[in-house]
């Protein structure tokens, strides 16, 4: 029997097909006249291989070379000093040992190895790679990463022991309880099971001859080891009266290990992560250290981040050492700690017989400016330091300008960025919440790439929407689904899976992801089709313009509907440039019919938007918010002829009810910096930036912030929701300082062709940018002495660029190099360029 949700869809198609005919029915594979047939057709062409999981380890490997002949092991219980079921669950670490002899010279020796939910590896009392916090996480019943290592100068001639330490991660929960249940303020997290690896080494020796040792029963564990409890939100214990000298090595009496487990595969395919694991990436030295007076030590790092501790100091035997995290201080110059929730970011250490310990946690980390150590008699700043621990790629971009102001808030956000990449975009590094939010990243993550290398994480994240995906086409607002139940089917958050793959084509000139995901995107626009109203729109909206800044600084959100942008308007405007990007995409993949249908259901849908929407009479949106006019004009919905009247009322507002200042959230401010600067308000944009009173990055700045906040009001507002360290209220920001500060923006997918225009209509008086895009750096650093204008360009070798120079007059221009003119137009003069270095000056006023 066909399910109640299909045949949902199936009417929603039919009533599509009656308003808008059969073009645009093509956007969504839609070319067949058998109703049964085509849900049939449907099912079968937009699996994602996440439905039919199968427990054979040996046949859900996803891109392998090997097969499979290890088992899953673990330890399926738990011990007296656990407490596995407690809203702060606590669950000791595992540690796995396994001895095998190796009787000759080895060729070659390849790992294929991940413990779940957390691993660390020894191989003769070694410790194998730089990685931490590894593996990548995922949502486990539907893909699992495995990491492969070259080990083949890790072994001896005879004997030999591998170590494995699994801790919990993501896959044993922090938070346990039923779907759906709310403890400690929170969702309950997904439990995945108890913590669990597999293991292959496959030898290869001089002789000719094979080897492969796997994880089987011959293996022993214990849990009764030094680490008694790690959990991310909580945080780590360490009890150095257990350790097991040796327990990693050669020659260790296991003789009170036990057996492990045959354990239940976790669910998901096998699949090697192509993404790279988190290091530390970064060392952080203590600005100062104040002792209180309750003889406790108070650190200031200096600089929110996220990681955490590196300890190394002489102490008292049998002493207890706790670390609490905070990224503030209150009034009173205590930890400020109301903004973790239910997180009790605090690590203990019990020395046990121990003088000197050298120490920081294996697996859980944490975000915070300052931490509160007791249990020491003295503590100086060389004895500690913070590890700033992150995804390991390469920062590639780096700007810098005349104003003070705009350089920190990018000092800021490249904290921010860096802090939150942890194996997915996360939204936050501090309080129990650390998810995957879709809205927060839709258009962040385009800013971001300008600054780091983020293409596999952003690769990576695809897939887990797509692992989050249901069978009827909807996608969650997080991924992966850790916490279950947030799925609103709004138009807004789950776009960012559109926007993501977008960013990837656009910036680094990836076609995969686009061909991979295709499918997926067009059953979402199919799924949110059933939701087409009387007004021939799509308004689904769950959280409207999120955390624009409120009337008040004691509110979280805004109470005066004059400032709330309606959510159907938001929802509808939404799934309008969606049907745009979708249509590229056709396009880009051959399918024309596609696209052509795509396009012709967006018209369709502009023209109802602003038969509903549209006040003609004094050309504003809605109900004239910033954010509406914004999106109408950026989502290219105003008719040509009244653009102009859209855009005065965006500068109209900003001036006259908000004094120039910010007025956008979430949603807004992602079009925010491009949408006035395109049309003629640079100065605005460019006064929102560099304000330093409520609301601004300035004013965050004001009060001591090092990364950005979540709310504009984050120092004054309920701290159920300040968190000090998110990335969801740049938006565009960053795009806006390379694209049009600097001036360095792709003409097509990847930088192939590049254009280089400036927006010099704003008090600076330089800006210097360098990018390190896919075909090579790209700079462009320039300068303004009173009507001269002088600018340095680098394109990399295989581009060309269109130069946009700014000037008066054609013949005040010189440019360094061969170059062509094309023309003038809006004070610019534009040239074609090749690759090589450029000095350009020009008379511009």
């Amino acid at each position: 029997m066909m399910n109640f949700r299909l045949l949902v869809y199936r009417c929603g198609i039919l009533a599509f097909l009656f308003l808008f005919k059969a073009a645009s029915a093509s956007a969504f594979g839609l070319r067949t006249s058998c109703g049964a047939c085509l849900l049939s057709k449907m099912d079968n062409s937009f699996s994602n291989g996440s439905s039919g999981l199968r427990n054979d380890t040996a046949k859900v490997t996803e891109g392998m070379s090997f097969y499979w002949k290890a088992k899953w092991i673990g330890l399926d219980s738990s011990f007296a000093w656990d407490r596995p079921q407690d809203a702060h669950s606590k669950l000791s670490a595992r540690y796995f040992r396994k001895e095998f002899d190796l009787h000759t010279a080895i060729k070659k020796a390849t790992l294929y190895f991940t413990g779940l939910g957390l691993y660390k590896l020894y191989i003769n009392g070694k410790k194998i790679g730089a990685q931490q916090l590894s593996p990548t996480p995922s949502d486990y019943r539907k893909r699992v990463y495995y990491n492969v290592f070259d080990v083949s100068n890790a072994f001896l001639k005879g004997e030999n022991t591998v170590g494995v330490v699994l801790g919990n991660g993501l896959f044993f929960s922090m938070r346990p309880g039923k779907a759906g249940e709310w403890k400690l303020g929170i969702p309950t997290i997904v439990n995945f099971g108890y913590p669990k690896m597999i293991f292959q080494l496959e030898i290869e020796y001089k002789d000719g001859k094979k080897q492969m040792i796997i994880s089987d029963n011959t293996w022993k564990v214990t849990a009764d080891g030094p680490i008694r409890s790690d959990n991310e939100y909580d945080g780590e214990v360490q009890d150095f009266s257990k350790e097991m000298p040796g327990w990693n090595s050669n020659g260790f009496d296991a003789s009170r290990w036990l057996d492990v487990d045959l354990t239940t595969p976790p669910g998901g395919m096998l699949k090697r992560q192509e993404n790279p694991n988190m290091k530390v990436m970064d060392i952080v030295h203590p600005i100062s250290i104040r002792k209180t007076l309750k003889g406790s030590f108070i650190v200031d790092l200096g600089q929110n981040m996220a990681g955490w501790i590196n300890l190394k100091t002489t102490t008292t035997p049998n002493t207890s050492i706790v670390l609490r995290y905070a990224e503030r201080l209150d009034s009173g110059g205590h930890l400020y700690t109301a903004n973790l929730r239910s997180a009790q970011a605090k690590d203990s250490i019990f020395t046990g017989s121990k003088r000197y310990i050298s120490w920081h946690p294996s697996f859980v980390y944490h975000g915070f400016r300052y931490v509160e150590i007791s249990g020491l008699s003295s503590l100086e700043k060389n004895e500690i330091e913070g590890q700033e621990v992150y995804d390991d790629m390469k920062t590639i971009g780096s700007f810098s300008c005349s104003d003070s102001i705009l350089n920190k808030i990018y000092k800021a956000a490249y904290w921010t960025i860096r802090d939150n990449y942890k194996g997915m975009p996360t939204d936050c590094p501090q309080r129990d919440e650390r998810m995957g939010w879709l809205g927060d990243r839709s258009v962040n993550c385009y800013g971001e790439s300008f600054l780091f290398d983020n293409h596999l994480l952003y690769a990576k994240w695809l897939d887990d929407i797509a692992d989050a995906q249901l069978k009827n086409g909807s996608i969650p607002d997080i991924a992966p689904g850790f916490w279950p139940g947030f799925l609103t089917d709004n138009s807004t958050w789950p776009s960012t899976y559109i926007f993501v793959a977008n960013m990837l084509y656009r910036q680094f000139g990836d076609e995969n992801v686009i061909r991979k995901h295709y499918p997926n995107m067009k059953r979402w626009m199919a799924h949110m089709l059933t939701y087409l109203n009387s007004d021939s729109l799509v308004q689904r909206d769950e959280f409207g313009d999120w955390c624009m800044p409120p009337e008040s600084k004691v509110l979280i959100h805004s109470t005066d509907s004059t400032r709330i942008t309606p959510g159907g308007f938001i929802g509808a405007a939404y799934y309008i440039h969606c049907l745009q990007v979708m249509s590229q995409f056709a396009a880009v993949l051959g399918m024309a019919k596609d696209s052509m249908a795509d396009s012709f259901l967006r018209n369709r849908m502009i023209n109802a938007i602003n038969k509903k929407y549209f006040h003609v009479d004094k050309g504003f949106y809605a109900n004239n918010t910033v954010t509406a006019n914004l999106l109408a004009l950026s989502f290219d919905i105003v008719p040509p002829a009244r653009r102009k009247d859209v855009a005065a009322n965006i500068a109209k507002v900003s001036k006259g009810k908000f004094d120039n200042h910010v007025s956008t959230g979430l949603i807004g401010s992602q079009w925010l910096m491009r949408g006035l600067t395109h049309n003629d308000d640079a100065g605005i944009a460019y006064t929102i930036a560099t304000n330093t009173t409520y609301p601004s990055f300035g004013y965050m700045l004001s009060h001591g912030a090092t990364t950005i906040w979540e709310l504009w009001n984050g120092n004054t507002a309920d701290p159920a929701m300040n968190s000090e360290n998110h990335v969801m209220l740049l938006g565009d920001l960053l795009i806006w300082y390379y694209e049009d500060l600097a001036g360095i923006k792709s003409s097509t997918p990847g930088f192939k062709k590049i254009t280089m225009k400036p927006v010099i209509q704003v008090p600076l008086s330089f800006v210097k940018a360098k990018y390190n895009s896919p075909n090579g750096e790209i700079s462009s650093s320039w300068n303004k002495e009173r009507d001269h204008f002088h600018w340095d360009i680098t394109i990399p070798q295989n581009c060309t660029a269109t130069v946009y120079v700014p000037a008066k007059t054609k013949s005040s221009i010189h440019i360094s190099g061969k170059s062509k003119f094309v023309k003038a137009s809006n004070g610019y003069f534009e040239y074609q360029v090749s690759n090589g270095h450029y000095q350009v000056s020009s008379i511009f006023q």
